[in-house]
């Protein structure tokens, strides 16, 4: 079993950020791993070691400001900063695994930001996959902290503001991982007005998916969800008309795959698909 070695990413603008490598000496390919807004690299230690055991070299960044990144926590200067920094790790894994093909799978917000990055740069990316992305999230904050928000983007943008994704049940119903969150100390439980504009304006980015270069997509649903409206994602999907596109719905399982009990039936369905991810069934 492969396992993981710790590096940093040298961001555009000089940040240093955490990262998690799954090395391959042989990958022809690589996958790009993208977290969620409150989640890090280490929540997802599962899907990395079964990418990397099925050949493929693997790269899990922590976004800026988050996980194993002490500096400006829950922070972000614009979408574009944001998307920068996708690109900027996409490059540093194709140049370090030495893999001809590169794919991004995107968690939640990270999905989001995969798909940003694919309008971004569609001609990067082999495949896209997209795990209960939260472009409709259901969970948001209240219309009075929009306000407050809204207020501190202009005058204060590094004020913090909670995430309203505290609730570990939100993730997950098995106790195991209920106490692993309740006790993880890495994830960001706040984010500043400043990284709440740069998602909305990110929204602006993905709203062009549509209309991007089809690439071979597949995006995987947790029946029990409590975060992100299947529905709309499901129309928003089925809306590019892309070939080879593709979505999966794990009935039993709540927003994070990896902690629900059809983890290992979603595990090898992520490698399959990303192995050959010409699949129509939409």
């Amino acid at each position: 079993m492969q396992s993981h070695e710790e590096t940093h990413v040298r961001l555009s603008d000089g940040y240093s950020a955490y990262a998690r490598y799954w090395p391959n000496a042989e990958c022809k390919e690589a996958v790009l791993h993208l977290h969620g807004i409150q989640s890090h690299a280490g929540w997802y230690d599962a899907a990395a070691t079964a990418l990397c055991n099925a050949g493929f070299a693997v790269l899990q960044p922590d976004r800026r400001g988050s996980g194993q990144n002490s500096q400006m926590r829950g922070h972000a200067e614009s979408s574009q900063q944001l998307i920068d920094d996708g690109l900027v790790c996409a490059r540093h894994l194709l140049r370090t695994s030495g893999a001809k093909r590169l794919h991004v799978v995107g968690v939640s917000w990270g999905g989001k930001l995969a798909a940003a990055m694919h309008v971004t740069e569609p001609s990067l990316f082999a495949s896209v996959s997209l795990i209960a992305p939260g472009v409709y999230p259901v969970v948001t904050v209240s219309a009075a902290e929009k306000f407050r928000i809204g207020f501190s983007m202009v005058s204060d943008p590094t004020k913090h503001y909670d995430i309203p994704l505290n609730d570990p049940e939100l993730f997950t119903a098995d106790p195991k991982y209920i106490e692993y969150l309740q006790n993880d100390s890495l994830q960001i439980h706040q984010a500043t007005a400043g990284f709440y504009l740069a998602s909305r304006r990110m929204d602006k980015v993905v709203a062009k998916m549509p209309k991007a270069s089809p690439v071979p997509l597949h995006t995987f649903l947790a029946g029990d969800e409590r975060i992100i409206d299947n529905e709309r994602t499901t129309e928003w999907v089925r809306s590019f008309g892309w070939p080879h596109s593709r979505i999966s719905t794990y009935e039993q399982s709540r927003h994070t795959l990896e902690f629900g009990p059809q983890r290992e039936e979603f595990l090898a369905d992520l490698v399959n698909w990303i192995r050959n991810p010409t699949t129509d069934a939409i």
